[in-house]
Formats: C-alpha cells, structure tokens, sequence
C-alpha cells in the first residue's frame, strides 16, 4: 500500500487548482496579498479554505513512507494481510478512482496499524468495472494479477503500484505485459499467472459475493467502490476518523 507517486500528486494538485480556476476562485499562491485579501469576503474565505483543506487532504505528502512488515495471503479471491483483533474488509476495483483516493488517504494508516498487529485487513479484488475500459475487462485482469503478487509475496507493493499507475475509465487500461512488468521490477516473476488468468475464475467468485453481501450494499441496496466493512459493519467513509477511532476503542 502507499500513496500515488509524487508526480501524480502534483498532476492531481493542478487539476484541482483548474477545477478551481472554473469555479471563478483563484487558487492560492505563495505570495500575500494582504491588500486583497483584506476585502474577501468571510464566506468566500471558508469556501476556499474547504475545498484546499480537502485537496490537501487527497494530495498530501506525508514524507519518508511507512515500509510494510505484515505478511499477506491469498484464498478464493481475498487477500488477508496482518492478523490483528480488528477485522476491516477492502471492497476495490483497481479501475475505481474513488479506490485510489481512499488508498492515497488511508494507506499509510492502514499499513502502520498491520504493522503494529493492531488490525486484519481482508483486501477483495472486484471487477464492476470491467466494461470501462476498451477492450473490457482491466479490473479482472488486475485483481488477478494482484493476487498472483501475492502468492509471489510482494502484495503490499504490488497492491501500491496498481493504484500508482492506475489508468482512466475509457482508456485501454494496462496491458498484461504492464501488469507482468509490475512483478519484475519487485523481483518476481508472475508473467505466467497474469497471462494465463490463473485467478479470474476467483475474481468473479469474489465480485458477485461483495455484490451477495448485505452488510456491503448501500442504503439503495446497491453495491459499489469502495465499500469498506468494520467488523463486519459498513463504514460512512465521511467519516475521515473511522479508523483512528476503530483503533482508539
């Protein structure tokens, strides 16, 4: 696990920056103006402080990141890393923007509590989003590929990388020899478990039991990414402390 590189955290810093731009407010710079800012409104001021507040959120750099020590496995299309006493189960599609922004913001959390045996995390692969990208079915051929990293052991930085280069709905997505590529640059080999599909089989098991599953439907009884369960209940991801107060407990 671990945040987006830093060259897709400044590209994501200037889109927002243009969002911003279109919305008529001008982003904030280096440098003071304090005649001008003398005559901002209060409210403007608070609109601008939210919606910066939460692009920093969703770009931060936090600096030297935590290095994974927890081991993961893998069974019937779920990756179970660390073993600790609370359980959070990870609904994900690796096509799922929304999935990288949880992953960019919880990631590091996430890690260090694994590290500290402080936590279970249950990381289930699914492919809803299988026809956004032409030809269909990236997030099969990535859930596979990330549960051959993780038979391979490199899970957690293999898991990272996915999310790191991860490609737009609509496009072609990444290639099987990207995803082979991945592997390689960790020191593993897993070309024939990605080209082969080895683990499809187990991605479908697992998309249509997330989809089965009471507890990670939505209140329109609808199921979607990511869907997060603490201890078996549904997480309001509005909710930004939801694991540090998991933790506190």
């Amino acid at each position: 696990m671990g945040g987006a590189s830093r060259a897709e955290k400044r590209r994501k810093q200037q889109q927002a920056e243009e969002r911003l731009r279109r919305a008529g407010i001008t982003p904030p710079t280096r440098e003071k103006d304090n005649r001008r800012t003398t005559f901002i409104a209060v409210s403007t001021l608070a609109v601008v402080a939210l919606i910066v507040g939460v692009v920093v959120l969703l770009t931060r750099d936090t600096g030297a990141p935590v290095v994974p020590t927890y081991t993961a496995t893998a069974s019937e299309g779920v990756v179970t890393a660390g073993n600790g006493p609370i359980v959070v189960d990870v609904y994900e599609d690796f096509l799922c923007p929304v999935c990288e922004r949880f992953e960019e913001r919880y990631g590091e959390e996430l890690t260090t509590a694994l590290n500290e045996g402080r936590i279970t995390v249950r990381y289930h692969g699914v492919s809803i989003l299988d026809e956004l990208t032409d030809p269909p079915g990236f997030s099969t051929r990535a859930a596979n590929a990330a549960l051959c990293a993780t038979d391979a052991g490199v899970f957690p930085a293999y898991h990272a990388r996915l999310f790191d280069e991860q490609p737009a709905e609509g496009s072609a997505g990444l290639t099987d020899a990207q995803l082979v590529a991945f592997g390689t640059d960790l020191g593993v080999d897993i070309g024939q478990c990605v080209t082969g599909a080895a683990n499809a089989g187990a991605v479908a098991a697992a998309t249509e039991a997330a989809r089965s599953n009471p507890a990670a439907l939505n209140a329109d009884g609808q199921f979607g990414t990511p869907t997060v369960l603490l201890d078996g209940a549904r997480v309001d991801l509005g909710d930004t402390g939801w694991l540090q107060d998991a933790l506190a407990r």
